[in-house]
């Protein structure tokens, strides 16, 4: 498997696990001209913005050190630009979190997901 095809098969995984929790997705791949977020999903008057990051192992360390200041910047514009243009979504409150996926033998084998709420402001 590639790994675009390996990132989308983590993306589907944290989508699964979203929606087993209540969360509605509404947009997956989000792309403008400021950035790229994986996931964007709805529960309870949450608007949660979701960047995936897919690891076989913690070897070089955490998925989530893996957000850095530069993407999180990214995040935050693409995130505005998403909400400038659904006035659904400004009636909602925003929120940045990660999901780090760890697949050791990829998509042959058991994965562990762990879900980060505010995983940055």
């Amino acid at each position: 498997m590639k790994k675009t095809e390996l990132g989308a098969w983590g993306e589907d995984r944290v989508a699964e696990v979203l929606q087993n929790a209540g969360y509605r997705i509404v947009r997956r791949n989000f792309r403008c001209r400021l950035g790229e977020i994986d996931l964007i999903a709805v529960k309870d008057g949450i608007l949660a913005f979701v960047e995936v990051k897919l690891r076989k192992n913690s070897l070089y360390g955490e998925a989530r050190e893996f957000v850095t200041a530069e993407k999180q910047r990214k995040l935050r514009l693409a995130a505005s630009y998403y909400i400038s243009g659904n006035p659904a979504a400004q009636e909602l409150q925003p929120r940045f979190d990660v999901a780090e996926v760890y697949a050791p033998k990829g998509a042959e084998g058991p994965i562990s997901v762990h879900y980060l709420e505010n995983a940055f402001e």
